[in-house]
Formats: C-alpha cells, structure tokens, sequence
C-alpha cells in the first residue's frame, strides 16, 4: 500500500469529475498519478473538503463523520484496494471498542471521508502500476520565493554588471 494524496480535481474532454491521486512522497513531475472517475455530487462533496468551506447543512460525508464519531469509533484507514473491469473498489477500516470493521466503499465516498477525518489515504501498488499513469505535469512554482529571489538580486545588482 502506499500513502497518497489529492494531487487535484479536474474534468476530463467529456466533462467528467476526475479525482488524482499521487504518492505522497513523489513531487509534482515525477512518477505516476492515479485518477479515478467519480459523480458529480462526489466531487462537489470533495471539493467543499478540500476547500474548508462547509456548507450550510451536513452532507451526506459529515454525516458520516459524525456518526462515526457518535458511536465512539475512529477511520483507521482509508484504501482503493483494486481494481475491476475499469471499475475502482476502496475499504473504509473503522476501529471500534477493541475491534476493526473493514467496509466496502466507492472510492469518491472513501476520500470525501478521509478529507474529513483526516485519515491517510492508501492505494495498493498493484492499482497503482495497473491504472496509473505518467506524471508530466510541470513542477509547481513557489511564487513567494520567486519573488524574494527576484527582490534580492535587484538589491545586489550593479548597472556595471550589465556592461558588455
């Protein structure tokens, strides 16, 4: 298994919500990403997670989240465990008074959970190797650090050094 997280939302040529996944330890560029398909209210569900804007009545995640809480049990762990005929299948792992649960879950409802109990996410290798793909997106630029780079040099630069 191996520790990801939400690399972006996106929509495919069709109009289709993408999910991406991507290994936590590999930088925007390198190595592979996964993405899974999901409904459109799973991505508006996603999306509200993701930027911490909750909405004026509980979704069915919070819900979840809370009634989860309400019985006193915890996400241990959230994974896209495989996949089948193109179709994803994830496990919700909740750990109760001295006993796990594992649960079947669409991976949209797995990740819109784990962004609200801010439990890992994992992917199994092999769903990775099988359905991921190249990540050759450009590396993401530190605008605030170009700046102050930028700011530096002109705070060292000399018009002499411009002369040929």
């Amino acid at each position: 298994m191996i520790p990801v997280r939400i690399a972006g939302l996106a929509l495919d040529v069709k109009q289709q919500p993408v999910v991406i996944l991507k290994p936590l330890d590999e930088e925007t560029g390198q190595g592979r990403m996964l993405p899974i398909w999901i409904g459109g209210l799973e991505a508006a569900a996603i999306l509200a997670a993701l930027s911490d804007n909750p909405p004026p009545r509980p979704l069915t995640l919070d819900l979840m989240r809370r009634l989860i809480d309400a019985v006193g049990a915890d996400v241990e762990r959230i994974a896209v465990t495989r996949i089948e005929d193109g179709t994803f299948y994830a496990e919700i792992t909740l750990s109760t008074s001295g006993s796990e649960q594992v649960l079947d879950a669409r991976p949209s409802d797995a990740i819109g959970l784990a962004l609200r109990t801010g439990s890992v996410i994992w992917v199994d290798d092999e769903v990775l190797e099988r359905a991921g793909i190249p990540d050759e997106r450009e590396p993401e630029v530190d605008e605030d650090a170009e700046v102050a780079a930028f700011s530096e040099f002109l705070e060292h630069v000399d018009p002499e050094d411009f002369q040929g």
